[in-house]
């Protein structure tokens, strides 16, 4: 046999060989992080954690979000759409978060013989390391059929006076946004997120287990 050719097959194995090892790595990095989502438990609500009047509208295992809604007698519907923000390893200064992350959270308004309806920006926040509250950031009052854009005018929530920012918070409450309800959005999206990050490595370490 050819000397090249027998030297080809060497390195060829050789490269293999190598593949097969970096594989058997990334397989133990994954089985080891696979155990350690299996052993920890989500978080324990410490406080009123509910839906309230709310039933879930969509809470699909693979999406990332959840909606809620909520019909009144009159027709009035409030929509509740959150998912989790960005991760934030800083927290409260001094204070153990059990939630890393923020959620997102979208409210939206529509009574019966209006065309227009109310949306809000907002964000839930874990805060004393047992509670939650929420901020809004936008406000807008718009017709779903046209929508909004830069061209529509709608002034920065900031810029609104403090005691107008202090009303639009508390009629939100009054329609059920509450610390309840900010409890369960937060431990539930994490719970969701923490089953969906242990399929993910699940998934991962049968594809690289498979062997060729």
């Amino acid at each position: 046999m050819p000397l090249p050719y027998r030297m080809s097959k060497a390195n060829a194995a050789l490269r293999q060989g190598g593949k097969a090892l970096k594989d058997l790595n990334l397989l133990k990095v994954l089985q080891s992080e696979i155990q350690h989502e299996l052993s920890c438990n989500p978080p324990e609500v410490s406080r009123s954690s509910s839906m309230g009047e709310f039933v879930v509208d969509c809470d699909l295992p693979q999406s990332q979000d959840l909606v809620l809604r909520r019909k009144y007698e009159s027709g009035e519907e409030v929509a509740v759409s959150a998912l989790l923000g960005p991760f934030s390893p800083d927290g409260l200064e001094g204070v153990e978060c059990l939630y890393p992350r923020d959620v997102l959270m979208k409210v939206c308004l529509k009574k019966p013989g209006l065309s227009s309806m109310l949306q809000f920006d907002c964000s839930v926040y874990e805060k004393d390391g047992i509670g939650s509250g929420f901020k809004i950031h936008n406000a807008y009052c718009f017709q779903p059929s046209v929508g909004f854009g830069p061209s529509v005018y709608n002034p920065p929530f900031s810029d609104l006076d403090k005691k107008l920012q202090v009303e639009l918070k508390k009629y939100l409450v009054s329609k059920g946004i509450g610390e309840s309800l900010t409890n369960f959005l937060l431990h539930h999206l994490h719970k969701k997120e923490q089953a969906q990050y242990a399929d993910w490595l699940h998934k991962l370490e049968s594809y690289v287990a498979k062997s060729e």
